[in-house]
């Protein structure tokens, strides 16, 4: 089995899925506004700056789910796909996608953002498998908080390490694509590392290391 391992946010859709959910949220207004936008950006700009505490962040976003099911929450979620995540598909993403399946490559999603906002735009992309990082559930009811290891930095290598061990697989011959400095464990652990749209600090370390960098963004 030969992997084809994508991040999503700024990689496979033009924005971060994370993010435009709390802004999402307080644009319907179901959140303290004022707190929850300066938080919003506030944590945005700590993950671009590869700053971010991952646990702090998890409580904040996993918040609002609290208390709520999934079933409830899914009508929300919809209306999300339909009005924030739709505009930021991308054409030539998909293009991408569809040529690693036609080699008949297994594909894998792996990110940082929680598995709640980013099932749906998995399978939206046609992609099964996914690591994301884990709300908690109680009976029917998210509790609000994350449960096993956060998918995030070093912690992508060792949840995909868990993904490939339960599969008795290996990483060999892999693929992933990213655009993001947080993700150098993993691009430096596999065969094919490929920067899409990087940031400054992975465009550099990218050209250094002659990784390929991609633009998924330009028009066709």
């Amino acid at each position: 089995m030969t992997l084809a391992i994508f991040d999503l946010d700024n990689t496979l859709i033009c924005g971060d899925s994370d993010h435009a959910w709390g802004q999402f949220l307080v644009d319907q207004g179901l959140v303290d506004t004022d707190k929850v936008r300066i938080a919003n950006d506030y944590f945005l700009s700590e993950y671009q700056a590869g700053t971010l505490n991952i646990d702090e962040y998890l409580e904040f976003t996993l918040a609002f789910l609290a208390g709520k099911s999934p079933s409830e929450l899914a009508p929300l979620h919809q209306q999300f796909m339909t009005e924030v995540i739709e505009p930021m598909m991308l054409p030539q993403a998909i293009e991408l996608i569809d040529q690693h399946r036609a080699l008949g490559h297994q594909l894998l999603i792996i990110t940082a953002t929680n598995r709640f906002i980013t099932e749906p735009i998995a399978r939206r992309l046609g992609i099964e498998q996914l690591i994301a990082c884990e709300p908690e559930l109680t009976g029917t009811l998210y509790t609000g908080k994350a449960t096993g290891t956060p998918s995030f930095g070093q912690g992508k290598v060792v949840r995909l390490q868990q993904w490939l061990d339960d599969r008795h697989e290996s990483l060999d011959g892999a693929w992933f694509y990213s655009d993001s400095r947080n993700d150098l464990p993993l691009l430096e652990w596999v065969d094919n590392p490929i920067a899409v749209n990087p940031d400054e600090a992975l465009k550099d370390i990218a050209q250094t290391n002659g990784w390929p960098i991609l633009d998924l963004r330009k028009p066709a």
